[in-house]
């Protein structure tokens, strides 16, 4: 069935709390079959990767879960789901600290981590030798737009196409929104409440990693990324790791097919209209910005009142379109 391309919330999930909501946490997903592997690292850290199979020429689908998330998100099983019925394989990466076994560096994950997505593309080119298409959601589509940027030309042949599901463009804007409004302010505290909780396990193993007291008092992610995020990765403020991590900067640099997918309702992330202006500067770019959805919802009406999620059909489609683009690429060179 073809996806439409135009979204319409289902009748009984209009507003984006509700659509955002319902995908993150009331959303039934049957769990694919998947390995969990562990890939050590470079650095002599790990990443835990969940492994979903498919036959060995398969095209590969990575995905890159958001903020205090994990492979396990209905999000990414969503989208792992996806993959499996199309016949393809997935990876479901979890960032550093992610996976529920904490991570050994004196370091964490954060939003501009676009090293440890090279080495994982690289790595996934070598294991692999087949196409590979990339989704990230939330933190994950700014680390995956970062990437492509920084990239450009340079990017694997093999990377054949990526879609960044309500990506945070502005992270300095993200961070402020999340302080507005009562149900936000209620998503902000679970977040707080994840993050240091794993930061309090982080100086169980290096005490002098930040300061403890400046931990506890944290109660906003503007104050969590000026007094743990920055200075564990090298930044000298919250403002600096937003400027130098923000994947709006890094839009007109893209070289791979890359569908931008968000809603002018996002209750976390404030949709600025003039990046639609940005995005058609750059022909490897397609913009989705709908009026709904919420963050990372798009939850629409299907058969017998089962939920059709919308943003999964239109990243299938996608990579179908430049799949099968690249197949003709090859057939015209034999």
């Amino acid at each position: 069935m073809a996806a439409e391309k135009d979204f319409k919330p289902a009748w009984w999930c209009r507003t984006a709390h509700a659509q955002t909501i319902w995908a993150s946490t009331l959303r039934i997903v049957p769990k694919v079959p998947f390995q969990r592997q562990r890939w050590e690292t470079p650095d002599g850290d790990f990443l835990d990767v969940d492994h979903v199979p498919a036959v060995s020429a398969a095209p590969v689908v990575l995905v890159l879960h958001g903020l205090e998330s994990s492979s396990q998100s209905k999000q990414v099983q969503g989208l792992l789901q996806c993959a499996h019925r199309e016949g393809w394989r997935g990876l479901g990466i979890n960032f550093r600290s992610c996976s529920g076994s904490p991570n050994r560096l004196r370091r964490s994950y954060h939003g501009g981590d676009t090293a440890g997505l090279n080495w994982i593309i690289e790595q996934t080119v070598a294991r692999h030798q087949a196409s590979v298409c990339c989704v990230g959601l939330s933190l994950g589509a700014n680390v995956l737009l970062k990437y492509l940027g920084e990239a450009g030309d340079q990017a694997p042949a093999q990377f054949k196409a990526a879609v960044a599901l309500s990506a945070p463009f502005d992270l300095a804007a993200s961070a402020g929104t999340f302080e507005q409004g009562f149900f936000n302010r209620l998503y902000m505290r679970r977040l707080i409440r994840s993050l240091k909780r794993k930061m309090l396990m982080k100086l169980k193993q290096y005490p002098d990693l930040i300061i403890r007291k400046q931990l506890e008092a944290v109660q906003t992610i503007r104050e969590f990324d000026e007094w743990v995020t920055a200075p564990m990765h090298g930044f000298a403020n919250a403002e600096e790791y937003w400027q130098a991590s923000s994947c709006r900067r890094f839009l007109a640099l893209s070289r791979r097919p890359t569908l931008l997918t968000s809603a002018m309702d996002d209750p976390l992330i404030p949709f600025d209209p003039s990046l639609q202006q940005e995005v058609e500067r750059n022909r490897c770019l397609t913009a989705l910005f709908s009026s709904a959805g919420g963050h990372t919802g798009f939850v629409s009406s299907g058969r017998l009142g089962r939920p059709v999620y919308w943003a999964e059909q239109q990243a299938v489609a996608f990579f179908k379109e430049h799949l099968m683009d690249s197949m003709k690429s090859k057939l015209a060179l034999q």
